[in-house]
């Protein structure tokens, strides 16, 4: 997306929040940075989790 949307709404799409928060303020970019951070390093752990169960 472009403008950095994708980082914004990352978020919204995963339902960790609601545009309308977004919009009206209720959030703003620090709390976005956190969700973000948290959505990154779930889906890392993920990666790990099924790596480490991947037969060797």
């Amino acid at each position: 997306m472009p403008d950095g949307l994708d980082w914004l709404l990352l978020p919204v799409a995963e339902g960790m929040c609601k545009y309308e928060s977004l919009i009206d303020g209720t959030l703003d970019l620090a709390d976005v940075a956190l969700m973000n951070d948290c959505l990154l390093v779930r889906a890392e752990n993920k990666a790990r989790l099924r790596e480490a169960m991947e037969p060797k």
